[in-house]
């Protein structure tokens, strides 16, 4: 693959993961929770705004019954995340007892995922899945289960696939790294 690059505000990004390579990865997570996940009911939680490329597209070949709902969250402040998670849209649907499967956009730090599992854990649910199209291991401050992880990346700023740099670039199809000059 031949790097494309592009400027975002003031940064450089370069090409790191292809359409196609994003897409082979939801269908192979698509199978996977389509076996694991038949006869469990799961309901399907996309946090907001990043994840919404990932859950639409994963969402399209989900075949067992479920449903889907949103939960907007925000930790990340420019480049950098804040430490911080604001829970700004909270949870409509009965969860307990139920399997609930929270579909990320990335696992970096894991501070967003410990406060959505902590605060799902209070609403009693049979148990509860995470689903990620990226994960930066070497970024972690918390330890997190991933169940369903599309790719592993270095610790670099990424954006596009849903993914973005002060609200711009989140409707690239592809995933694009910072270039550091």
């Amino acid at each position: 693959m031949s790097k494309k690059r592009i400027k975002v505000l003031e940064l450089t990004f370069e090409t790191s993961i292809s359409e196609e390579k994003i897409t082979k990865e939801v269908t192979r997570i698509a199978s996977e929770m389509n076996q694991d996940l038949a006869n469990k009911n799961p309901i399907f939680l996309g946090i907001l705004n990043g994840a919404f490329m990932f859950a639409s597209d994963l969402f399209k070949q989900i075949s067992i019954p479920c449903q889907i709902t949103f939960l907007k969250l925000a930790s990340y402040e420019g480049t950098q995340s804040s430490g911080t998670v604001k829970q700004l849209i909270g949870i409509n649907q009965e969860l307990k007892d139920r399997t609930v499967v929270v579909l990320e956009d990335i696992v970096d730090t894991g501070i967003t995922l410990d406060t959505i599992v902590r605060q799902l854990s209070g609403y009693e649910p049979k148990e509860i899945l995470v689903a990620t199209m990226l994960h930066k291991p070497d970024a972690l401050q918390k330890e997190v289960k991933l169940d369903y992880v599309g790719f592993e990346i270095p610790n670099e700023f990424v954006l596009g696939y849903g993914l973005d740099y002060n609200g711009y670039a989140r409707n690239l199809p592809e995933i694009y790294t910072l270039v550091k000059d």
